[in-house]
């Protein structure tokens, strides 16, 4: 046998294993001793979010309608006697004031049909001082029955017709003289006078179907537009509970253009239709603007902003931070005292810019995610970051401690300005 196979070297072998073994387990307790020391994280960092803190506050409500822009007035020009055209005596697509001649119709043979009447007149009337001579000296010789009594009557009456006659012929000399005014053909109204259907030397007749041209007035014009009558059945609704005041009396309207713009002047809210289509569902609603520069024109497609009430108390929250559920419900989340995310429902009944009106769900001093929805669940601790919204556009505009309750101020001031209000 070897030395190696001897006890002693047994010993060492033995010992080695016992030293690599000990290496080991002094390694996994240092590990371990490692994981338990202070400096290594204990928990994940927590999400942040952005938010927004809800206050409440007056909102203007308003109705944004479709409409189209309509003269206040509209005159069809038609000629009322026979004849032909000598002259026209007006500017095309030119400003005329009421009473101002349009055109001349030849006037020689009414001219000559008043002449002849005015005659006539003259002639009845010179007829009638002889028949009351006449009937003086009958009376006076009746007395002495140098005459009859039937010859009297006769006479009476003869005095009687003789001023018939000259009523007649008064009646006459005025048609005629009506037609010959008309001959000189007059504006109705005042307003802007279209192109002539006719030229002169054409030949017009009385009541034709055709107008010469026509007149229109665009200043003040009218905006007619349309209703669905359930916004009408809910803002009354709304009135009644309370939520919504109305404005006045004197209800103004805004007018936003084709091209995105905005019409200077305000407008007044003139009628609403008393009854509502049974084809459509909707009525119509008309308001009128001044119109001295005349931008509008009648037939512009245009959107008309009513300013129908207030709703005091009212929350806003931003559209983007509001979404569907499953149900089809409207949902936000928002951040409690806890800092921990919790879902609601949200009772919305209409947008006002790139906000929604929401009248229940919310209160005073709530905080509402506006971005980083995606990264957390309900119940997750997270850290809130208050932003400001531009209500502008609907996106963030700054962020951090410094822009909180800024919103709701610089909402406020915008209700008085052509950037606030409630459509539908």
């Amino acid at each position: 046998m070897s030395a190696c196979g001897n006890h002693p070297c047994g010993v060492r072998k033995g010992v080695v294993g016992h030293i690599v073994v000990g290496a080991f387990v002094a390694v996994g307790l240092a590990a371990c001793k490692d994981a338990q020391s202070p400096l290594a994280p204990t928990t994940t960092p927590r999400p942040e979010v952005s938010v927004v803190t809800l206050q409440p506050q007056s909102v203007q409500i308003t109705a944004e309608l479709p409409g189209r822009t309509t003269a206040s007035l509209v005159a069809e020009v038609r000629p009322q006697v026979t004849g032909i055209i000598q002259s026209r005596l007006f500017e095309e697509g030119s400003e005329v004031k009421a009473g101002q001649a349009l055109y001349q119709i030849d006037p020689a043979s009414y001219q000559a049909t008043y002449d002849s009447a005015k005659a006539a007149l003259q002639k009845a009337e010179a007829a009638v001082p002889t028949v009351e001579a006449k009937v003086k000296r009958q009376q006076t010789l009746i007395k002495t029955n140098a005459v009859s009594q039937q010859t009297l009557e006769e006479t009476i009456a003869s005095l009687a017709e003789a001023k018939a006659d000259v009523a007649a012929a008064k009646a006459n000399l005025r048609s005629a003289e009506i037609n010959l005014d008309y001959t000189k053909i007059l504006a109705p109204i005042d307003g802007r006078i279209d192109k002539s259907t006719l030229t002169p030397g054409a030949l017009v007749t009385a009541s034709q179907t055709t107008a010469l041209t026509t007149i229109r007035k665009i200043d003040p014009i009218n905006v007619d537009v349309t209703q669905s009558s359930t916004n009408l059945l809910n803002l009354r609704q709304a009135i009644a509970a309370g939520r919504i005041k109305l404005s006045g009396p004197n209800v103004r309207v805004r007018l936003k253009l084709d091209n995105g713009t905005t019409y200077p002047h305000l407008g007044t809210l003139s009628f609403s239709e008393s009854n509502v289509s049974e084809s459509t569902g909707t009525y119509t609603v008309r308001a009128q603007f001044p119109n001295p520069d005349r931008l509008l024109l009648p037939g512009m497609y245009v959107r008309a902003v009513v300013e129908e009430g207030v709703a005091d108390d009212s929350f806003l929250v931003p559209q983007r931070a509001v979404t569907r559920n499953t149900k089809g419900e409207p949902v936000a989340e928002f951040v409690d005292k806890d800092s921990k995310i919790e879902e609601r429902v949200l009772n919305v009944s209409r947008n006002v810019g790139n906000n929604w009106l929401v009248e229940s769900g919310v209160a005073a001093g709530d905080r509402v995610v506006v971005e980083g929805t995606q990264l957390v669940r309900v119940g997750q601790l997270v850290t809130p970051v208050e932003v400001l919204i531009d209500e502008t556009t609907g996106e963030v505009r700054e962020r951090g401690a410094q822009s909180k309750g800024k919103r709701s101020t610089e909402f406020a001031g915008n209700q008085s300005g052509s950037k606030s209000g409630v459509t539908r």
